[in-house]
């Protein structure tokens, strides 16, 4: 296994890695900076385009990207200033100030799904909530209860989702049964206890034999577990704190990982903190779903 820098990004917290098929590009958040970031791997070009709040999670979506933001739910066109114009889809209720969306996905029917967290983890209160956006300016809070949700995913069928809670009292992962009709998550089981395993469950990755690759944050390692819940392997990249994995490249067969750069902390023994990265996972991934609108 080889593990290749394809960019020094530094991002604060680089996030919501999700491959472009059409661009054979790689975009990504920055969620302090407020970014996003496109990388292409033919020429390395690299372009990024500033928002006006904390930018969270992405999705493709008709023509531009539907997001996850700090006040609500957005849809993203990238301009050619360097600036991103934000339409607002709905708004949230958090349930305290200081709260953002953190990670989301689509799932394989193209529904957009996000997670709400606290941006001071420190204080561990369970007031996160898993958000469906049904398309008409609303939200539906599905599973609540959480500190920080992560590692949302759903199988290959779509029949299945799964869901971690990455603060460090609870790092769990979760796997639920999943409605495709309705877009309702049900019968939750424990999938995988983190605290047995080294890092805490970050972003998620579902490749095309439904295993479930994991970033271990802390531990700088990504994780895939089996549909059974069975660790088959755990790659290593140089950083401390990998926080989420994407299938890329052509053939899909790239797991390219964002990370994030620690502030106010001494990075002697990880220079690459923030980084983005490229391993050869060994196996394919799936094209992400898009936004339907």
């Amino acid at each position: 296994m080889t593990c290749e820098l394809i960019l020094d990004a530094r991002n604060g917290t680089g996030e919501s890695p999700v491959w472009h098929a059409g661009e054979q590009a790689l975009y990504w958040v920055d969620i302090p900076a407020r970014q996003l970031h496109r990388w292409r791997p033919a020429d390395g070009a690299h372009q990024v385009w500033q928002g006006d709040e904390m930018l969270a999670c992405i999705a493709r979506g008709p023509q531009g990207w539907i997001a996850g933001m700090q006040s609500g739910i957005f849809e993203l066109h990238a301009q050619a200033d360097g600036r991103l114009a934000q339409t607002p889809l709905a708004s949230v209720e958090h349930a305290q100030p200081g709260m953002r969306f953190n990670d989301g996905r689509c799932d394989r029917q193209g529904r957009f799904w996000a997670g709400t967290m606290q941006m001071d983890m420190q204080q561990g209160a369970s007031v996160g909530a898993l958000y469906r956006y049904d398309g008409e300016h609303r939200l539906h809070v599905q599973h609540g209860g959480m500190i920080v949700p992560n590692g949302l995913a759903f199988s290959p069928d779509g029949r299945r989702m799964y869901l971690s809670d990455s603060h460090p009292d609870v790092q769990q992962i979760w796997a639920f049964d999943y409605d495709t009709d309705s877009a309702t998550p049900y019968n939750q089981q424990l999938f995988v206890d983190m605290r047995d395993y080294p890092g805490r469950p970050d972003g998620a990755a579902i490749d095309q034999d439904g295993c479930y690759w994991i970033c271990g944050n802390d531990a700088g390692l990504i994780h895939r577990f089996t549909p059974q819940g069975r660790l088959d392997r755990s790659l290593e990249v140089p950083v401390k704190k990998p926080a989420m994995c994407a299938f890329g490249g052509a053939d899909l067969d790239t797991l390219y990982v964002t990370s994030i750069r620690p502030a106010n902390t001494d990075l002697g023994d990880q220079p690459l903190a923030g980084g983005v990265f490229a391993l050869n996972p060994g196996t394919k991934g799936l094209e992400e779903p898009a936004w339907q609108g």
